[in-house]
């Protein structure tokens, strides 16, 4: 009787072999992947939920608070201070702060101005009712407090959730969501221009990546694959071309505007566009030209393909661009997946505890200053930070020429030096949410303790190589006094400190 065993040759068993010490170098190399670059909770979010978080030139990071996961904007908002280690996970929540009466806005604009303020404009969404509203206020790190209301463009009956951009002139520049204008503020005199001539199609669901050359692109929504750039010393916009794939997608809904995934801009002057439909591309600034990038891989649960139908992504020390997609067919179904994008493939990286309940929107990242480690807010009370493996090139840290030699309390003192903006804005959304970190931090250490000294009137612009920049910064506590190390710090990248004395 033959058994139901059959042999294999000496060869066959090589190959078997073989096959399986290949097998295992491969879940070696996923294991490595998933224990190198990990997540790390911080402090618990003393709020409902945390939703918008923006890096302030304190090093502080502000966050607004929602009422739950699908909740509406509260009005309030917490700042998390990092530690005198200058880590944010064992860091500490301040807070409420409030915005004026009867503006509590979600989805909606803002930026970082030169002068150290930060600017919320609009909201599609204000205490939960869809209006577009054009209201907005300043947030001041100084005193922690919100302005009174801002008045909207002449003309504008709509805001929204505006697409925004810091100008490399350092003028902040507004697109209307519902429409082709878009607008430069006056941080002076609280006043608004208008801009922004020959624009295809309108603003609605589109974001503002700016560019070394000073341009900024955008992927229209509404006009096909179509780009567009705008030029600040012209005030025009003119075609950058095609999409190597179509990105815009209304998860098959007719009747809505189309949306778009975050477009990052990466070390090399490349941008990574994100499709809503799964796709990718990639822009050359240099070539002015469009490529192919990766197709999302399908959703962890099986449920069908990947995309960022409105979603986060920053980029990281290495160059990477740290993307969270979820569903797209159908859309904004749980689970969450986390990329990382290589300049060539997605490689998979660990998600969060929350990424089960988790839609790509709900998420928002900023990029923070301890080693471009990137805070992730999802509507909840958890926050994490991601750590990630890879390390930057030390030829795209800033750099710093000139300091004062020594500094005291009260005092303001100018520095100055090469790419202190970065090399990327940092993180990006879309016109739902902007959390741009490419304005330089100022880092003190002096008696075994970090401090962040306020920065303003800083040089705009992202990725300015060899040109001298410059930026001021203040010591208005007291710190202790002696000898002490100053860096500059961009979007987690830091100089080389200078030796200074605190008298």
């Amino acid at each position: 009787m033959k058994s139901g065993y059959v042999g294999i040759t000496t060869k066959q068993t090589e190959k078997v072999f073989q096959k399986i010490g290949v097998l295992l170098v491969a879940l070696l190399a996923v294991c490595t992947l998933a224990s190198a670059q990990h997540w790390t909770p911080a402090p618990p979010f003393p709020g409902s939920g945390a939703a918008q978080a923006i890096l302030t030139p304190w090093g502080d990071v502000l966050v607004q608070e929602i009422s739950g996961p699908s909740g509406a904007g509260t009005g309030f908002w917490y700042v998390l201070h990092p530690d005198a280690s200058g880590s944010y996970a064992t860091g500490t929540w301040g807070g409420p702060v409030s915005t004026p009466s009867g503006y509590a806005p979600e989805f909606f604009g803002s930026a970082v101005l030169p002068d150290g303020r930060v600017l919320i404009e609009g909201g599609e969404y204000n205490f939960g009712v869809q209006d577009e509203t054009t209201m907005g206020s300043l947030f001041d790190p100084s005193s922690g407090t919100f302005s009174s209301l801002i008045a909207p463009p002449s003309g504008w009956a709509d805001i929204g959730d505006a697409p925004t951009v810091i100008l490399p002139n350092g003028k902040f520049m507004m697109g209307d969501c519902c429409s082709t204008k878009e607008a430069i503020f006056d941080a002076g005199s609280l006043s608004w221009s208008t801009t922004g001539g020959g624009k295809a199609d309108p603003n609605s669901e589109e974001g503002f990546t700016l560019l070394p050359n000073g341009k900024v692109l955008v992927i229209d929504t509404q006009n096909g694959s179509h780009t567009e750039l705008y030029d600040y010393t012209t005030g025009n916009w003119t075609s950058a071309g095609n999409t190597a794939y179509p990105l815009a997608y209304n998860c098959g809904n007719p009747h809505e505007v189309p949306e778009l995934g975050p477009a990052v801009l990466r070390p090399g002057g490349t941008v990574f566009a994100t499709g809503a439909n799964g796709y990718t591309s990639i822009y050359n600034v240099g070539k002015n030209k469009w490529s192919k990038g990766p197709v999302f891989p399908p959703n962890s649960a099986g449920l069908g393909e990947d995309g960022v139908a409105d979603g986060p992504a920053a980029i990281l020390p290495d160059g990477n661009v740290l993307v969270m997609a979820s569903n797209i067919n159908p859309c904004n179904v749980p689970p969450s997946d986390f990329y990382e994008f290589n300049g060539k493939s997605f490689v998979t990286a660990p998600s969060p505890p929350n990424a089960s309940n988790d839609i790509s929107y709900y998420g928002r990242m900023v990029v923070l200053p301890n080693g471009g480690h990137v805070l992730l807010t999802d509507n909840s009370t958890d926050v994490e930070i991601y750590v990630p493996a890879g390390a930057a090139k030390s030829a795209w840290a800033p750099t710093i020429t000139s300091h004062p030699k020594s500094i005291k309390q009260g005092g303001t003192y100018t520095l100055k030096g090469t790419k202190f903006n970065g090399l990327s804005q940092g993180a990006a959304y879309g016109d739902d949410a902007q959390s741009a970190t490419n304005f330089p931090l100022v880092r003190l250490a002096i008696g075994g303790f970090t401090y962040y000294l306020p920065t303003k009137n800083f040089t705009m612009g992202v990725a300015t190589g060899a040109t001298i920049v410059q930026t001021d910064f203040s010591l208005p506590f007291f710190v202790g006094t002696g000898a002490a190390t100053l860096e500059v710090v961009a979007n987690g990248l830091a100089s080389k400190p200078v030796n200074i004395t605190v008298k």
